[in-house]
């Protein structure tokens, strides 16, 4: 299963259509915040996909959780934003919670950097800043999980 994982636009939502036009194949989509009225416009390009949002600190007056726990291509996944994890002052929080959710997959945003790692069963992903053009993908495959940062 391939998830398409995009965050921080910031208004950018140009660069939240050409994203979700590279990939076709991805069976699901995650917006993990900061321009949720940006991915509201680009919704009609995903069809059928699954689609799992969450909150970031700049989207005002939202209805969306800021974390979200789902399961995907047999994985339990934690989606956050990740300010309320305080991410920018380390992972340890965000790490914990996902942890505490029993989570094989933390996925977060906010920092606008790109990260993936694998820490003891955990796989850690950040896709960096659609507003500079970074997003990312998950690959979910017998094998296991990769996390690839790219770029428009």
């Amino acid at each position: 299963m391939r998830i398409l994982v995009l965050s921080d636009s910031h208004g950018r939502a140009g660069n939240i259509y050409d994203a979700i036009e590279k990939h076709p194949e991805a069976e699901a989509v995650v917006f993990l915040g900061d321009g949720e009225k940006d991915f509201e416009n680009a919704q009609y390009l995903l069809g059928d996909k699954r689609v799992i949002k969450v909150a970031g600190n700049c989207d005002f007056y939202s209805d969306l959780p800021f974390c979200e726990v789902v399961n995907l291509g047999g994985k339990r996944i934690y989606c956050t934003h990740g300010h309320s994890e305080s991410v920018k002052f380390g992972l340890g929080n965000l790490i914990s919670r996902a942890r505490a959710e029993r989570a094989d997959i933390v996925l977060y945003g906010h920092t606008h950097v790109g990260v993936s790692l694998f820490e003891d069963g955990l796989h850690i992903f950040n896709p960096g800043s659609l507003r500079d053009g970074s997003y990312g993908v998950v690959d979910i495959v017998s094998g296991g999980v990769m996390g690839i940062n790219m770029k428009l």
